[in-house]
């Protein structure tokens, strides 16, 4: 792997910074079994836990941007931004 925990969650907020902007939580877990990154972003009451492939990470630590955490993270701050109806 080559990199511990804080430092993927360090590059995933260097390389989103709408993360921060926004005021969301972010927590790691590597789960072995699958051998995936687990990744949970908070917000309020709004959570989304989402799953970045050991090789998608190699990546992100490289500087290469993951267009499906990406995809995700737009989809979960559209969700709280949205104004829901009454």
């Amino acid at each position: 792997m080559g990199y511990t925990q804080g430092a993927l969650e360090d590059k995933i907020l260097e390389m989103y910074p709408e993360v921060r902007q926004h005021g969301i939580s972010v927590g790691l877990r590597f789960d072995e079994e699958k051998n995936t990154w687990v990744i949970k972003f908070k917000k309020d009451r709004h959570e989304l836990e989402t799953f970045l492939e050991k090789q998608d990470a190699d990546e992100c630590m490289d500087g290469k941007k993951c267009v499906h955490l990406g995809v995700q993270l737009g989809d979960f701050i559209d969700n709280f931004e949205r104004p829901h109806p009454a």
